[in-house]
């Protein structure tokens, strides 16, 4: 199963492909630089393919057959507001877009915590906006798709365990990035989580067990 990953050198993206290629999937790296495409492919990229969210993207879906895309492309919660639009929210649009032009069924995408109301955050106010509209584009699209909005991130080793709710109320954790890849990973053909918006954080449930009760 080929599986485009948007933002593939991100550092959730960069775990998540490893995942993918250990569960057997063909993981297709998106990169906006070819000199990214050698360290890519010893991560687990099955291919690169070289694209830039801010131009034409067709060439992705029309040279390859993709099965799944897992968007995990963000310009970051303390870029500026232009970047963001650009990005996080019409380069997102623009996906969802030309997946659903070119045949693409399934659509898993990382979004972000706070989405539910970001009038509740000043300081990335603008990064949630974008995610929430971009969310809300995906759910509006006749892809299945899957959101997965992870809490504030760590880059400590994996802990396998998850707190896993629609909204999480009381944030007193983090989450690790290779966590949140195991994820991704993991919802792709789990039909429990089609057409799911959920929140994680690290808990104390393994991965596997918070997964199914969705």
């Amino acid at each position: 199963m080929n599986v485009l990953v948007v933002g593939a050198n991100g550092q959730i993206a960069r775990h998540t492909l490893t995942k993918l290629s250990d569960k057997g999937y063909s993981p297709i790296a998106m990169i906006r630089n070819e000199e990214q495409a050698n360290e890519l492919k010893q991560l687990g990229a099955r291919e690169t393919i070289v694209a830039d969210l801010e131009q034409n993207i067709d060439h992705i879906f029309s040279i390859h057959q993709i099965d799944v895309v897992l968007f995990a492309a963000g310009s970051g919660g303390h870029t500026g507001a232009d970047k963001t639009i650009l990005i996080d929210l019409w380069g997102a649009m623009k996906v969802i877009d030309t997946a659903e032009k070119y045949g693409v069924k399934r659509f898993v995408m990382l979004s972000s915590m706070g989405t539910v109301d970001p009038d509740k955050s000043d300081q990335i106010r603008h990064y949630l906006v974008a995610k929430k509209l971009a969310d809300d584009h995906l759910k509006r699209s006749s892809l299945t798709y899957t959101i997965v909005r992870p809490g504030s991130l760590v880059n400590e080793p994996a802990q396998g365990k998850i707190k896993l709710e629609e909204e999480i109320k009381e944030r007193d954790n983090t989450i690790t990035r290779e966590d949140v890849a195991i994820v991704l990973a993991e919802v792709i053909e789990r039909e429990n989580t089609h057409f799911k918006t959920f929140e994680i954080l690290n808990g104390v449930t393994p991965i596997e067990d918070a997964l199914e009760k969705v």
